[in-house]
This record gives C-alpha cells, structure tokens and sequence, in this order.
C-alpha cells in the first residue's frame, strides 16, 4: 500500500511515517514551514520513502500524489498558539484550503483519507468528560485564539459533508496534547518547553497561576490509535477522541519534568498577558477526554505513563545537546522514578474517561 502524509516532516507526521515504512510506500508532503528533514533522516534513501517539498494549498501537487496513493493521512495544519496568534491569515488559510484541497483531491480519486483534528474545537465547553457529540463553545470573534478551533471544526465539518455527500471514506481523529520525542516547543508546546528549560538549569516558565489542567497523550500511543482506525472499516464517517488516561496540572508537570531530569531550574509563572503579549488569547482551566468511543470500536486505550513519556523526551532532547551530556544528565534519566524530590500528584479521572 502507498499512503501519502501530508505534514508528514512534522512531529505526528514524521512518527507515522517511521512506523509505516516497513510495509509500506510512504510520501510525505510537507512545506517545511514547522516540520524539518532532520526528523526524516532515518529514512532518506529508503527505496520505499519519497519525500516532496511543497504545500497543501497547491492543488496540483496534491492531486498528483493522491493519484498515486492508496491512503492519505492528513496531518498538515498550522500549529500552535503562537503561530496562530502571529499569523492568523496563514493559519486559516492552511487550515481550511488545505483541508477542502485534500478533501477534493481524495474524493476525485476515491482515495481513504483521515483528516486530524483536535480537542480545541470542543472550546470552552464546560462539561466535563468532553465526548464527541459534545457541543463546541467558542469565545469571542476577537479572541484570536479561537480562529484556530473554528477553522478545525470546519475542517470535520467539510470531511463529514465529503462522506455524506459522495461517500467518501473519511475518518476525523480528535488529539488532546500529544506529545513525545521531535515535538518543537517554538510555537509554545508545553512539554518540550518545560523539558528543555529542565535540562538548561533555566527557570521554567508556568503561564498562568498552573492550575489548568490537561491529559498529556504518548506520540506511541497516538499512532496505534491511528493504526486502529485505519484498520476498522466502521470508523468511516466518524469522529474519534484520542486522549491520555491521567489528568495534570501545568503545574505539577513542570514539577515532575524538574523531579524526572534532576533539574535545579526554579518554576517561574508568567501571567498570561506577559506570556502573549500579542493579546487575543483565553484559556480553559480542563479538558477532559472521553475515549470510550473508539476504545469499544478498537479496544484502544493509552498505555504509556506520564513518567516514560517524560523521560523519553528528555532523553532525546539530551542526546541533541551533547554539553548537557558531559554533565551527566543523562545517567539521571536512565531511570524514570527520582531517589529524590516527591512526585507531583497525578489525579486519575472516575468516570467514562477512566483507564482502568
């Protein structure tokens, strides 16, 4: 099979197409706009991997790599808050052309697509655990930060309509906060933010007052949910969350990065005017995800504990900063639980989301 990622030099991207290689022909289409080669290096010069520089807004391109497809994954998308933030015309744009590009090239040559989504569209939405019938709550027009979740749920809007409309095998996949090794912390990912700062000695920036909370999701993890959809011929025309099992504060993250790397780094927090001086941006205090949906579909669920996602980042990131070698970082990382500093208290939701 020949499966074309677009985005695919970016970190989701770049995961699949390592995982997919073996079995498969794999294109990747990306503008190296967030993405890099260097995440592709282990598969330059595979005689089953192609890499083409260019972007989901060019039709043309688009059309002739899905021509020579048999599966498109779509991943291509601007991302992060402060890019959305920066560039609010170019978010759009990429997020929705490039979708209804996708959209329309997969239709004109009957190819399955699964089309990325994100927990950003269910906004504000109180209600917690969130599931994917539940309703998107978006904030004011004039806060930037939500152009980024409307044009995403218009994006699931428009692959639906392809489905229901010319019965177009489309799947939409929900991610809350997926993270792992090769995510960049530019465009302000928490995680490798935080990890980074860790193993600098640097403070460790914490916006807000660090009571928000989120459910952090293993990159390992995501793409066997991926792989368990794209196998499962009922997903079609559906939308799924895929989300971690444990709940925690930013806070007690920056904590539990600082334990797991041995860090002296001091917790700054930066009230959010300052960490955005841009403006235009609100936040939400949790987002919980259901995953019961595509777990009695697929029987997925998330398996990877937050300490191992932790240390793994850690110790990719340790390996690009051969200083911080030296100082004998990495021997600290080699275990995942600390001999000092308590952990940072983790709370496992009782309920629809729980992972038992």
């Amino acid at each position: 099979m020949n499966v074309l990622i677009t985005g695919g030099a970016g970190f989701i991207g770049s995961h699949l197409a390592h995982r997919l290689i073996g079995t498969n022909g794999v294109t990747v289409l990306d503008d190296l706009s967030t993405g890099s080669r260097d995440n592709l290096a282990g598969l330059s010069g595979h005689p089953s991997f192609r890499f083409v520089q260019g972007s989901v807004l060019d039709s043309g391109v688009v059309d002739r790599l899905v021509a020579k497809s048999d599966l498109v994954v779509h991943l291509a998308a601007a991302v992060g808050v402060r890019r959305i933030l920066r560039e609010p015309i170019e978010a759009m744009r990429t997020n929705v052309q490039g979708t209804e590009t996708v959209l329309d090239a997969c239709n004109r040559h009957r190819r399955k697509v699964l089309i990325a989504s994100t927990s950003e569209v269910y906004g504000k939405n109180p209600l917690q655990p969130l599931c994917e019938t539940g309703d998107s709550v978006f904030g004011s027009s004039a806060i930037r930060r939500w152009s980024y979740a409307t044009a995403k749920k218009l994006d699931e809007f428009m692959a639906l309509a392809y489905h229901d409309a010319y019965g177009l095998p489309v799947i939409v996949t929900r991610f809350f906060n997926i993270v792992g090794p090769r995510q960049t912390g530019r465009y302000g990912m928490v995680l490798p933010n935080f990890i980074r700062a860790a193993l600098a000695g640097s403070p460790i920036r914490v916006f807000g007052d660090g009571l928000q909370t989120r459910y952090f999701t293993s990159i390992a993890d995501c793409l066997n949910a991926v792989a368990a959809l794209l196998d499962e011929p009922l997903a079609e025309g559906q939308i799924f969350n895929i989300g971690g099992a444990l709940e925690i504060s930013i806070a007690d993250l920056a904590r539990r990065v600082k334990a797991l790397t041995g860090s002296s780094s001091t917790m700054q927090f930066v009230p959010y005017e300052e960490a955005y001086p841009e403006g235009s941006f609100e936040d939400m205090r949790s987002r919980v995800p259901c995953i019961c949906k595509i777990k009695a579909l697929t029987g997925w669920q998330p398996r990877i504990a937050l300490d191992q996602i932790v240390t793994e980042t850690a110790q990719y990131e340790l390996r690009r900063i051969p200083a911080l070698q030296l100082a004998g970082l990495s021997e600290r990382l080699s275990d995942p639980t600390p001999a000092a500093n308590p952990r940072a208290p983790v709370r496992q939701r009782v309920g629809p989301s729980a992972i038992v």
